[in-house]
């Protein structure tokens, strides 16, 4: 999953939250050197992509863009799922997305120095071209897709994936449906479990 679903499935707690958030950025064992809250959330992350990554849903979603960009499809669906949760944003969430993503930018405004240094400098970008809020609408997509596509020197081909989105928008859509409620529920028991085991430890 991508960044908004990773923020949204970290519950209420704005430590394990900014956890979830950074966790790419953390390698190893590194996430120990981080306070415990910190820890669930870049924990519950991993977690979240293991299931993610070998779920049957996902896996029919990311066929169906293989043939065209290979081993980068899973990121591609990723992306494309954030763009199906903030799109439906009112089915998961009482407090409108605008006021969610507001609230979640002040919260690193607040925390920077956790942030390790890749994040606090793609922060001001995110914060600018506020990514969370444009994941709603197609054109969103399409900016993030172009800045993958230039990570990859442009090999990767991502900015083209909006044209499978449009034809197979349906599809997608269904399918980011069935998996996020699945995803919802082993995310809810995964972060009890984990919190469960710093208790113990």
């Amino acid at each position: 999953m991508n960044f908004l679903a990773h923020i949204y499935l970290s519950g209420d707690n704005e430590l394990v939250t900014i956890g979830n958030f950074i966790a790419d950025g953390v390698r190893g064992k590194q996430y120990k050197k981080f306070s415990k809250d910190i820890q669930i959330g870049i924990l519950l992350h991993r977690q979240i992509d293991t299931f993610t990554d070998t779920h049957p849903i996902v896996r029919q979603s990311t066929k169906r863009l293989h043939k065209n960009y290979s081993h980068y499809s899973g990121v591609i669906v990723d992306i494309l799922y954030d763009h199906f949760l903030a799109k439906n944003w009112a089915n998961y969430s009482v407090i409108p997305l605008e006021i969610y993503v507001d609230d979640f930018y002040e919260s690193l405004q607040s925390h920077f120095e956790l942030l390790p240094t890749r994040t606090q400098k793609m922060m001001p970008y995110m914060i600018a071209d506020n990514w969370l809020l444009n994941y709603a609408n197609i054109e969103g997509i399409q900016r993030v897709l172009n800045g993958m596509n230039r990570r990859t020197k442009n090999v990767s081909g991502m900015d083209k994936a909006t044209l499978e989105l449009q034809h197979y928008y349906s599809e997608f859509e269904d399918e980011f449906t069935a998996f996020f409620e699945k995803l919802r529920a082993f995310s809810k028991l995964k972060l009890i479990e984990i919190q469960k085991s710093f208790i113990s430890v």
